[in-house]
């Protein structure tokens, strides 16, 4: 079965998401999902060497001080899933346009959701900046990738235009906000919901999945 993760490696609530998927499963070792993450860029405007952490916060809320608290909720609730929130370490909030790309190149071998673990931790809890080439080229080889190979693809622009294409589709499909899951393009679920919350969905594709294995030929 398919889980489609409409998700960007600068938001701390798809970090969230993604460890309480992550737990959901473990509640349901019946089903065989495969993920598939595809690009949402929340701030596509920002310049490929990103912006300053600070510069961010006002131009986004005005407020540096909002965004400390912010970061102190979210330190909360991200404990609780095992994250460790390290906002302080961030310097830069990087453009993620690079990221996303690399994603769609780890696809092709498998690596994508090993990679996607590591793009979160890396920005999130060791402060790294994830639209630097040479980063994402150090996170691919620890996930299992060539490193010479991912290099060499970063530097060009393969899969930029499907990564704008895919994007602007969520944007399009009225997916305003993320982490955003579909299951076997049938089922949808909107941010980082407790786990409880997708067992309903792997109900209902268990129940359609015996239902169909039952059928007469």
């Amino acid at each position: 079965m398919l889980i489609e993760v409409f998700a960007d490696f600068s938001c701390p609530w798809c970090f969230i998401g993604r460890r309480r998927l992550a737990r959901a499963l473990e509640l349901r070792p019946q089903l065989s999902m495969r993920t598939v993450w595809q690009p949402f860029q929340l701030n596509p405007e920002i310049p490929s060497e990103g912006i300053g952490r600070r510069q961010y916060s006002l131009g986004k809320l005005g407020d540096f001080d909002r965004l400390v608290a912010m970061e102190q909720m979210l330190a909360e609730s991200g404990g609780k899933d095992g994250i460790r929130f390290k906002f302080d370490l961030i310097e830069r909030i990087p453009n993620t346009m690079a990221a996303h790309r690399l994603m769609r190149l780890a696809a092709r071998t498998q690596h994508d959701d090993a990679l996607a673990d590591a793009l979160f931790s890396a920005f999130f809890e060791k402060g790294k900046d994830i639209g630097n080439l040479v980063v994402l080229a150090d996170l691919a080889a620890a996930a299992g990738m060539d490193r010479a190979a991912v290099l060499a693809f970063l530097q060009g622009r393969e899969e930029a235009d499907a990564v704008a294409s895919i994007d602007a589709l969520g944007h399009q499909s009225g997916i305003a906000g993320v982490p955003y899951f579909i299951f076997d393009r049938r089922y949808a679920l909107a941010g980082a919901q407790e786990p409880v919350s997708f067992l309903p969905l792997f109900d209902a594709l268990i129940a359609t999945s015996d239902e169909m294995m039952a059928s007469p030929a």
